[in-house]
């Protein structure tokens, strides 16, 4: 069994109230069978613990240049000193969890963050030297996701980890897709970055392949996204909200 299905939790998150609310207005549409659905989610589950272990060994080299990166900007630059992660509060499946990434903020826009970077990120004055030249650039900064994936936090592919009180404001218009299914690494919203599309129909289409297709139709269209993040990454794009 997955560590996916829904929880209640001290942590402030979604309430399995608010997903049974949602759920009567017919925002998830038909579903496949429950065994159908759980077969699904073990080979989804295989192929993030496959591909996120077998990157986090090969690109341990990476991770050794980002070390060394970053350990010379706090040397030559000391505002920008303190710690290698950092932890943002995120919901994945209506659970909250701690997401990981390398710092790209100075420690003192971090603060004023409170646990939402993505805003602040896009101004460069508020960036390290390591993250504004080595990090952001080819999204470094996502690397750490690696073992949340791993550790089943959420998946690979899946619409993007939000902080609750976002995933509350989309409850409450009655989309409740964060709350049933593991928010992802990469996605097709995240790819997507750039071109003329809804991000939050392109998670919908997503979740109902997820929800109603097969094992091997889910895999399939995973390896095909991943396969585009790959090259997203490479183009220097970075990827989506």
């Amino acid at each position: 069994m997955t560590r996916w299905s829904t929880t209640t939790s001290t942590t402030r998150a979604p309430s399995r109230d608010s997903l049974t609310a949602s759920s009567r207005t017919g925002n998830g549409g038909g579903t496949s069978s429950g065994s159908d659905v759980s077969a699904t989610l073990r080979a989804k589950r295989a192929l993030d613990v496959a591909v996120s272990g077998s990157l986090l060994v090969l690109l341990a080299p990476v991770w050794v240049a980002v070390l060394g990166a970053v350990g010379l900007d706090m040397l030559r630059c000391p505002r920008d000193r303190g710690p290698l992660l950092y932890r943002e509060p995120r919901v994945s499946a209506g659970r909250p969890f701690r997401l990981l990434k390398f710092r790209t903020l100075r420690r003192d826009v971090l603060a004023v963050a409170a646990g939402h970077v993505r805003p602040y990120e896009a101004d460069v004055a508020n960036l390290t030297w390591a993250g504004r030249r080595v990090l952001k650039p080819v999204y470094l900064d996502e690397l750490p996701q690696l073992v949340n994936v791993l550790r089943g936090d959420m998946s690979l592919v899946g619409p993007r980890p939000w902080p609750a009180e976002l995933v509350e404001r989309q409850v409450a218009r009655g989309v409740d897709y964060r709350l049933r299914v593991p928010a992802g690494w990469t996605g097709a919203a995240q790819v997507s970055k750039g071109l003329d599309a809804q991000f939050e129909q392109l998670d919908l289409d997503y979740v109902a392949l997820l929800e109603n297709g097969s094992a091997r139709a889910v895999v399939r269209r995973d390896l095909g996204l991943l396969r585009r993040t790959v090259r997203t990454m490479l183009r220097g794009e970075g990827l989506a909200n």
